[in-house]
């Protein structure tokens, strides 16, 4: 089995997703903007090949690579990189050279804002209305509508870049100072965000599904700075669950993590606020393994590879915790401290790579706890300001 595996040493943790791989017998065929002595030994030495591309953006490079890669190897059988930012290149190399998989009409589809909004009400699951910008008259009449305030975002887009909050007329026509061309306008929904991650098999099968709550949005934490903590819920809420199992059905999702995102509202009901069709971000595949004691790298290897995963059994018996710190802010407990109080709660701490730092901070504590008040306490403890 061949699989071209796209930008294999970032994010930083997804060397294990090659490693699981090769272990399975696979050829690993890399293709990365990193040089190849830069890549750590591991994932050198579980990659048959690999082909150095400066530029990830330029898909004729891709294209070459890749047909380069089949000269080398013959037929291709996966193309993936578990990475947003790259869904549509690998969807056109799938394409191109026949490639089971998301091709581009099911990106330009699930990828939307606007076609997920289409999605999720077909399906006639809760989701705010949304509109494409054309002009602050169009966004001022919507907000006439649903109301104020009201939530300005690219219509495919990572995380909270370029996404702002407008919550009058005057607002409206100060953000139209710029261009908003692909915006999408979308009513804002005050809620706890929480996810729903898993796997789901090429039967449509989901083989394991998993809850992460936030202690603000992703926006709020950009746009404010916020210090951000997510968690794992050792129970699967079943409403949430149920919510689950339609949206990843209604998407058409196989052999495919999904990281779905919604909002808990304050009567304990959810609405959907988006799908992306990865792994969660940031280091949540390390929080999974270390709350169920498991491997989601080999997990999702033995999917690939056809392993029959229906008996598949996982139990949560920890909330793992990512909670961030900024530099140049006031703690009331040094580091030395932190780690001497957390003990052997502490699972990692390291610093982030910058392109996580806007949204997670500048460093993280991972930590787990069997009960839920002590995690909070020492993320109350870690993210104390003097």
């Amino acid at each position: 089995m061949n699989v071209v595996f796209i930008s294999p040493h970032f994010p930083p943790q997804f060397f294990h997703f090659v490693m699981a791989l090769r272990e399975r017998g696979v050829n690993v065929l890399g293709i990365g903007d990193a040089p190849y002595d830069t890549l750590r030994p591991e994932l050198r030495e579980a990659l048959s090949e690999y082909f150095f591309i400066p530029n990830l953006n330029h898909y004729d490079g891709l294209l070459r690579a890749t047909g380069y890669l089949t000269w080398r190897h013959g037929r291709i059988d996966r193309i993936d990189s578990l990475n947003e930012s790259w869904l549509e290149v690998e969807s056109h190399l799938r394409e191109d050279f026949h490639v089971p998989g998301l091709k581009p009409a099911d990106i330009a589809l699930l990828r939307s804002k606007l076609g997920m909004h289409d999605v999720f009400k077909k399906a006639g699951i809760p989701h705010p209305d949304a509109i494409p910008v054309k002009d602050a008259a169009g966004v001022k009449a919507f907000a006439g509508k649903v109301g104020y305030p009201l939530v300005l975002k690219p219509d495919v887009g990572v995380g909270a870049a370029r996404t702002f909050k407008v919550s009058n007329d005057a607002q409206v026509d100060e953000a139209f100072t710029e261009s908003l061309n692909g915006y999408v306008a979308q009513a804002f929904v005050r809620g706890t965000i929480v996810t729903y991650d898993g796997l789901v098999d090429a039967q449509g099968r989901i083989i394991f599904a998993f809850s992460h709550e936030y202690s603000d949005g992703i926006m709020e934490s950009v746009l404010e700075q916020k210090d951000l903590a997510i968690w794992s819920h050792k129970e699967l809420p079943p409403a949430l669950d149920e919510l689950g199992r339609r949206t990843v059905a209604a998407l058409g999702l196989r052999e495919r993590w999904f990281h779905l995102e919604f909002f808990r509202l304050a009567d304990g009901s959810y609405v959907a606020l988006e799908a992306n069709l990865r792994p969660p971000g940031a280091f949540l595949t390390d929080m999974m393994n270390y709350a169920c004691d498991m491997d989601v790298y080999r997990l999702w290897a033995r999917m690939m590879t056809g392993d029959d995963l229906s008996g598949f059994r996982y139990t949560p018996r920890y909330h793992v915790c990512h909670a961030g710190r900024r530099t140049g802010r006031q703690y009331r407990h040094r580091h030395a401290e932190v780690v001497d109080r957390l003990g052997g709660a502490l699972l990692q701490h390291r610093e982030l790579p910058a392109v996580f730092k806007s949204a997670l901070g500048d460093e993280m504590y991972l930590i787990r706890h069997q009960e839920l008040p002590a995690m909070q306490e020492a993320v109350r403890f870690i993210q104390a300001r003097s």
